[in-house]
C-alpha cells in the first residue's frame, strides 16, 4: 500500500504531465492541421469583399466572381479541395478574421503589407495594380500627390490604399469609407475632392455610377496582391504557394487575367515590374 506522501507525489507528476499537455498540444495541432482538416471536410473558405471589381464581385446571379475568384477555385482544385465558399467581409476584418478561423484564406487583392505580416502570412503574389488618383472630369487643380496638400481624400476602410495614404499625404484630410461604391459617390457629390484607388477599381466604380471622372498623375505605388492564411500553416502555406507557382507557369493567371482584368494587360510581367520597383 503506498504511503499519503508517495500518492501525494505521484498525484503531483500527473497534474504537471496533463497541464504540459493541456498548454503544448492544442497550438502544435492547430499549426500542423490546417491543410488535412479542409481536406477532410471538403471545404476552403476564402474571404473576399465582393465589391472590389475586377477582383470580386457579385454577378447578375448573386454570386460571387472576378478575378481573384476565379484565382481561388483553381488554387482550391489544385491543393485537393475543390469545393471553394466565398465568405464576404472587408478589409478592415480580414486579418482578424483569418487570426479567428472565421476562414481559411483570404483572396482579394490584399497586400502583403509590413503591418499583416507581423499578424498573418502571405503566399506568392498572383495580381498587381497601380495604385491612382481619381477626381472629378471638370477638376483643374489636383494634377498628382503633391497637389493633394489641404484636399479632402476618400480611401477604402483597412485597404492598403488608406495605409499608404496615412503615410504620405500628412497635409492631406484623408477619410476612410467602408465601401468603394460609397466613396465614389462622395466623389460625384463634391463632398470630396479625389480618391485614391487602383486604376482597375477606380474605373469599374465610375463607370457603374455613371460619373465623370478622371486620372491624373503617375501610379503612386505598384501594389502587389497575395493570398493571407493564418501564421503557423507550413503546409496550407506551401500548397497554396505551388499551386501559384504552376499557374504562372502554364499561363493560368495570364489567361484569368486577360478575361477578368483586361484583354491588353501583362499580369506576370507586371508583376515582375512590381518585385522591383521601389517606393
Amino acid at each position: 500500500m503506498k504511503s499519503i506522501n508517495g500518492w501525494r507525489r505521484f498525484a503531483t507528476v500527473a497534474s504537471f504531465v496533463t497541464l504540459s499537455a493541456a498548454f503544448s498540444s492544442p497550438a502544435t495541432v492547430q499549426a500542423a492541421d490546417l491543410l488535412a482538416q479542409v481536406k477532410a471536410n471538403g471545404t476552403l473558405r476564402v474571404a473576399n469583399t465582393q465589391s472590389s471589381p475586377p477582383w470580386s464581385m457579385l454577378d447578375e446571379n448573386n454570386q460571387p466572381v472576378g478575378y481573384d475568384v476565379a484565382i481561388a477555385k483553381e488554387v482550391g482544385k489544385r491543393i485537393g479541395v475543390p469545393n471553394v465558399v466565398f465568405v464576404a467581409d472587408s478589409f478592415k476584418n480580414f486579418v482578424e478574421g483569418l487570426k479567428t478561423g472565421k476562414y481559411d484564406l483570404v483572396m482579394n487583392d490584399l497586400t502583403p503589407t509590413p503591418e499583416r505580416q507581423q499578424q498573418v502570412d502571405f503566399g506568392e503574389p498572383y495580381g498587381v495594380e497601380d495604385f491612382r488618383i481619381f477626381v472629378p472630369a471638370g477638376n483643374t487643380d489636383i494634377k498628382g500627390k503633391e497637389t493633394l496638400k489641404g484636399k479632402r481624400v476618400g480611401v477604402v476602410t483597412g485597404s492598403s490604399n488608406e495605409t499608404w495614404a496615412r503615410a504620405h499625404l500628412h497635409d492631406s484630410d484623408i477619410r476612410s469609407y467602408d465601401n468603394g461604391g460609397l466613396v465614389f459617390s462622395d466623389l460625384g457629390n463634391g463632398r470630396i475632392d479625389a480618391v485614391i484607388i487602383s486604376h482597375f477599381g477606380g474605373m469599374k466604380y465610375a463607370n457603374v455610377n455613371h460619373l465623370p471622372v478622371k486620372e491624373v498623375g503617375e501610379p503612386l505605388i505598384y501594389q502587389l496582391s497575395a493570398p493571407a492564411l493564418q501564421k503557423g500553416q507550413p503546409a496550407l502555406l506551401a500548397a497554396v504557394d505551388k499551386a501559384i507557382a504552376d499557374m504562372m507557369a502554364d499561363g493560368t493567371i495570364e489567361a484569368l487575367a486577360r478575361k477578368w482584368v483586361g484583354q491588353d494587360y501583362d499580369m506576370a510581367g507586371t508583376i515582375t515590374k512590381a518585385k522591383a520597383h521601389k517606393e
